[in-house]
């Protein structure tokens, strides 16, 4: 139980653990509508590349076996699209965000692709799965962690509505690391995006939160180290774009 003077960042302010949800909540309310624009604006349209490494990882099966996929806080679809189009007809991905706004958006988009066959949207909380013990055969979650109040009870849940011998990737922005690259970054962050946020979608402030939970998210080597706490095994991580990114992997065995 949560002590209650126990407190969490919210980007750079600390604010009471029971707080963060409903603040992060506000911010994906706000941005849902234009979020997948940003991605590719914010990024260059190099999200998609780390997206599609994701699902090179999870390589979903191809033919027609039963493969269940639950990703997390994956509201307007994109790693669920990509892995339904990548694998065969007896794939199936349920998407659980607790942002309803961001539900809307993807069970829109899954219509427009007709995908809604293969692809479910469902509201939920990462730290209390109401999903069954080992009821999935691989977990993905991207950019969606670090917005999480308890990390570790996330993942305690991630591990156990995966069966064994199923996987947990997680993709998630990281620590630069390499010199020179890691100043470009820290200025484009906070001197483009917030005002590109407030162009696009009217609201600066929710992405001057995002560029800060981004520095606030532990690095990769102690994020595996809790990976490992959950359970998991095999754990490993693979940088990407100089460290921007970074894709963690683990197994329940």
């Amino acid at each position: 139980m949560d002590r209650p003077d126990q407190t969490t960042h919210f980007g750079f302010r600390d604010v009471p653990l029971g707080d963060k949800q409903t603040l992060v909540n506000d911010v994906f309310h706000s941005v849902a509508r234009r979020y997948d624009l940003m991605n590719d604006l914010m990024s260059a349209g190099l999200h998609r590349v780390w997206k599609d490494i994701m699902i090179t990882a999870l390589n979903p099966p191809r033919g027609d076996a039963p493969f269940a996929l639950l990703d997390i806080a994956g509201g307007t679809g994109d790693i669920a699209f990509r892995a339904a189009k990548a694998a065969g007809f007896g794939f199936r991905a349920t998407v659980c965000d607790i942002n309803i706004d961001m539900l809307e958006v993807g069970h829109n988009r899954a219509l427009a692709q007709h995908l809604d066959h293969q692809v479910s949207f469902v509201e939920g909380n990462a730290e209390a799965l109401t999903f069954p013990d080992r009821s999935f055969d691989a977990y993905t979650i991207a950019f969606g962690i670090r917005n999480v109040p308890r990390i570790d009870a996330a993942l305690r849940e991630a591990y156990r509505v995966l069966r064994p011998g199923s996987r947990f990737l997680c993709l998630e922005f990281s620590t630069v690391d390499v010199p020179g690259l890691d100043w470009l970054y820290d200025q484009f962050s906070f001197r483009v995006i917030p005002p590109l946020g407030r162009a696009v979608t009217g609201d600066a402030e929710s992405y001057q939160y995002l560029v800060e939970s981004i520095r606030k998210f532990p690095r990769p080597n102690v994020f595996a180290e809790m990976i490992r706490a959950a359970g998991f095994s095999r754990v490993k991580w693979e940088s990407l774009s100089g460290g921007i990114v970074a894709l963690h992997s683990g197994w329940r065995l």
